[in-house]
């Protein structure tokens, strides 16, 4: 009677978890990924405006590049400070001021006339949004379970490739408003895509919920359940509230270099990627927008498949490491071939491959961290990342200055590619392998 009385309450317990995950997941996941997906847009909508900006205001591939990647500098520097600010204040009020503030500079893009103002706004913007990535990161850890973070995170993170799926459909048709009202079309694919930012942000603040102890759209038993939970997930050699025991960590140094190899040949690629595919392919803007549209949709079904084969398997560094060496082998084969198909076809697998791995490595770092040091270690990882982010496109400018195409930059992306794969089958983390726990399987099927 006793084990017949245990097994009741373990089964009533697992209904009411599954609930409050199921809860959770709908109310928050859409929300976050949607002002991802909109910071995202309005972090590489440049590659399509300097199809004609670029020509407008005479910017060459190296000032393009440069500008590009300021975005990171300003992103790096106030990354880590923007989360700790989080962490204090609340991810509501601070997620919802972030994504106010960087709509209104993403529309103020329309003003730039020469490369120094287009570097000053390009460097404010990385400042405004630099703590929105890591903030979510910081705050899904809040309310879901270690054994389901990758496929949390990759519901989340479905928004960049997304995104870029949004942007490649409605870039041409945006750019087509050349002239309209005095203003480039370069100018109204700023204008309005900017936007949205600022109209979001109003959302966020009047819907997310800082703690699972304040989600008054769960039952006290829902909420109870979920704050235990949270308070007793397992901790692998985790820090707790220690700063400096994460910053003492190789792991977290080695998931940031991964993630530096990731920023490094994806931003690269991604900045130039209209320009890339016109070039190789001589389609028309709104034929690479489709191009472009295709590889977002791909990329993500490439994500979730990939998280959540990661996560029932527990296995995280080949979830990683394959796609890496894959993307490298494309990039080698898109800056060697001519054939334009070819090139189209082994790009749109780098973003394939691209898109898929991320979300296993950032589950790695989940592991490892909670509270305050997971707070300050996602910035501090993204921070170290995002470097990637600012070098890469410069790189790739520069390359297409001195030789004239971006072919040479393409090869010399297999080397982030190569060294990702290798410093992530270097780390030592504790993977779990078996069956699911009940409560994750009803709050799947759910």
């Amino acid at each position: 009677m006793a084990v017949s009385d245990s097994t009741s309450t373990r089964d009533t317990a697992g209904l009411i978890g599954a609930a409050a995950l199921r809860k959770a997941s709908w109310r928050l996941i859409p929300l976050l990924a949607l002002g991802y997906g909109i910071a995202y847009m309005d972090r590489i909508n440049i590659s399509f405006a300097s199809l004609q900006m670029n020509r407008d205001l005479h910017f060459s591939g190296t000032a393009y590049g440069f500008g590009a990647g300021l975005f990171f500098v300003a992103y790096v520097a106030c990354e880590v400070p923007a989360n700790l600010l989080l962490y204090r204040f609340g991810a509501r009020r601070w997620l919802s001021l972030i994504m106010l503030t960087w709509g209104l500079l993403a529309m103020a893009m329309v003003f730039v006339r020469t490369p120094m103002e287009f570097y000053s706004m390009r460097f404010v913007l990385g400042a405004a949004e630099a703590g929105f990535f890591p903030g979510v990161i910081f705050y899904l850890s809040e309310w879901f379970p270690v054994r389901m973070r990758a496929r949390v995170i990759s519901r989340f993170y479905i928004a960049y490739p997304l995104a870029s799926m949004v942007m490649g459909a409605v870039a041409s048709p945006l750019l087509r408003l050349q002239g309209r009202l005095g203003l480039a079309g370069w100018q109204w694919l700023f204008l309005l895509e900017g936007l949205p930012g600022v109209m979001f942000s109003g959302v966020l603040l009047r819907y997310l919920v800082d703690k699972p102890k304040d989600a008054m759209w769960l039952s006290s038993e829902e909420r109870g359940w979920l704050v235990r939970e949270m308070a007793n997930q397992p901790d692998d050699g985790g820090h707790g509230d220690s700063v400096a025991s994460m910053l003492r960590d190789r792991r977290v140094w080695i998931v940031s270099a991964c993630l530096f190899c990731v920023q490094t040949a994806g931003y690269a690629y991604q900045l130039s990627s209209p320009a890339i595919l016109q070039g190789a392919t001589g389609l028309s803007i709104a034929g690479v927008g489709w191009l472009v549209s295709s590889a977002g949709l791909l990329g993500a079904v490439a994500m979730l498949v990939n998280a959540t084969h990661s996560d029932r398997t527990g296995e995280r560094r080949w979830h990683v490491a394959g796609p890496f060496l894959l993307v490298g082998l494309m990039f080698l084969a898109s800056g060697l071939l001519r054939l334009p198909w070819v090139v189209a076809g082994a790009l749109t697998v780098v973003y394939v491959g691209l898109a898929g791995l991320q979300t296993p490595l950032l589950a790695i770092s989940a592991s490892f961290l909670k509270g305050k040091s997971m707070a300050a270690g996602a910035a501090m990882i993204n921070m170290v990342s995002m470097t990637g982010g600012f070098l890469g496109p410069w790189a790739m400018g520069v390359a297409k200055d001195r030789t004239g195409d971006y072919r040479l930059g393409l090869v010399a992306l297999v080397v982030p590619s190569v060294a990702g794969a290798a410093l992530v089958l270097s780390l030592r983390v504790r993977e779990r392998v078996g069956v699911e726990e009940k409560v994750e399987m009803v709050a799947e099927g759910s």
